[in-house]
């Protein structure tokens, strides 16, 4: 989705990713009032190729009730999780394309009661959304915005925003981070990894960090503060427990935040990337007591004893699902206000 900052200097990083087969036609609509049009894709049947399509839109209504129209500013392109939405049975013919908006309040229903029109705002549209983020308004409830602070630009404030909730969620609400606490943050030139990594260190905490590339290396020894120990795994030759327990003087670290892991051996396992990632029993090695293990690794499983090893070490494992917040109306302003106000540099208190 859209870039991450960085250190000073570095510049915006990017991470490959797999792209599917794309196409774009202008899908015509029905004789009627037209002033915008929406970005929708399609998914084949195949679920192998994807069509990105442009509708035109009749304007929007004026807003009712509890929700705020609004003008886009600026929306980041992040990954469509197609398993996610038929899972949630969510599946459309055509699904609104980008998600992480920033923009002015134009209009609010009777019933809003944060916002006004001339309101700068950010947010993150639902997965049910009927507008795609990519348009020129777009109507969405209050709860799924917050407003934006003055030193955030528009660009800054959509392209960080699902990271930022991410890291902050990972770090505070399933990690419990505090002030000495050792920290381990996979891939951490990613967007995801840079962000944890600043907040992590705005914390207090002693960070380390594993790297793909010598470039991204290069990228996070120029952090400030610096990071404690970065580990270059594109090799394949690093050992990330070895290393992490001598960082650490044995005891091992407190907070593991990872890109992924491998699940079964390299044998079985043999797409290069996966390749670069650690094996799910070298976390848990590494893993100090009273320990905290966040993974997106969404089909992790645990053999009995490596839940033993983890029972012995008193140690948790924690999901990070990046939609869980965004299918709570109750926490998704919560989450959003508190790593917005951060970006604007104000420090606040972690206990609510």
């Amino acid at each position: 989705m859209g870039t991450a900052p960085g250190p000073e200097g570095a510049g915006p990083l990017q991470k490959d990713s797999k792209v599917a087969v794309v196409k774009v036609q202008a899908v015509g609509a029905a004789p009627r009032q037209v002033t915008m049009k929406g970005l929708y894709f399609q998914q084949s049947s195949t679920s192998e190729e994807i069509t990105f399509v442009f509708q035109e839109r009749e304007n929007l209504p004026v807003a009712e009730d509890n929700y705020v129209k609004l003008q886009v500013k600026a929306c980041a392109l992040s990954q469509i999780n197609t398993k996610l939405l038929a899972e949630m049975k969510m599946e459309k013919d055509f699904f609104p394309v980008g998600r992480e908006v920033a923009g002015i309040v134009l209009d609010v229903g009777s019933k809003v009661s944060f916002f006004q029109p001339g309101d700068e705002v950010a947010g993150i549209l639902p997965l049910d959304s009927e507008d795609p983020g990519l348009c020129e308004a777009v109507r969405v409830h209050e709860h799924y915005l917050v407003h934006k602070p003055e030193k955030v630009t528009w660009t800054e404030a959509a392209g960080t925003i699902r990271d930022g909730v991410r890291a902050y969620t990972a770090l505070h609400y399933l990690s419990h981070l505090s002030p000495g606490k050792s920290v381990l943050i996979m891939d951490g030139a990613s967007a995801l990894g840079t962000i944890a990594i600043q907040l992590a260190h705005h914390r207090g905490a002693k960070v380390i960090s594993t790297v793909c590339s010598l470039e991204d290396k290069q990228c996070l020894e120029r952090f400030r503060p610096s990071i404690a120990r970065v580990i270059d795994v594109s090799n394949g030759k690093a050992q990330v427990a070895e290393s992490c327990l001598e960082e650490t003087g044995g005891l091992g670290v407190d907070i593991v935040l990872d890109a992924g892991v491998r699940l079964y051996s390299k044998d079985d396992e043999p797409a290069v990337k996966l390749q670069l990632l650690p094996h799910k029993h070298d976390i848990i090695t590494l893993l100090g007591v009273g320990g905290h293990w966040v993974t997106t690794e969404e089909n992790l499983q645990l053999d009995p004893p490596d839940s033993h090893c983890l029972f012995l070490k008193g140690a948790t494992v924690a999901f990070l699902n990046d939609e869980v917040w965004n299918l709570s109306n109750v926490q998704q302003g919560k989450y959003l206000s508190t790593y917005l106000k951060r970006c604007d540099g104000e420090v606040i208190n972690w206990c609510f």
